[in-house]
């Protein structure tokens, strides 16, 4: 999702924010969320006495 949205040419038609919804986006950070989450797990599970 970044060099889309950062870069207006990314596209071969229109805009970023035709393509970017509020959906596209609640989705976009609830994968981050999942990601961040995991993670969390593996750091924790690393971490030693």
């Amino acid at each position: 999702h970044y060099i889309p949205a950062r870069y207006p040419d990314a596209y071969p038609e229109g805009s970023p924010y035709e393509d970017y919804t509020l959906s596209r986006a609640k989705e976009a950070l609830q994968a981050a969320r999942s990601i961040l989450g995991w993670v969390e797990e593996v750091w924790h599970g690393l971490e030693g006495p």
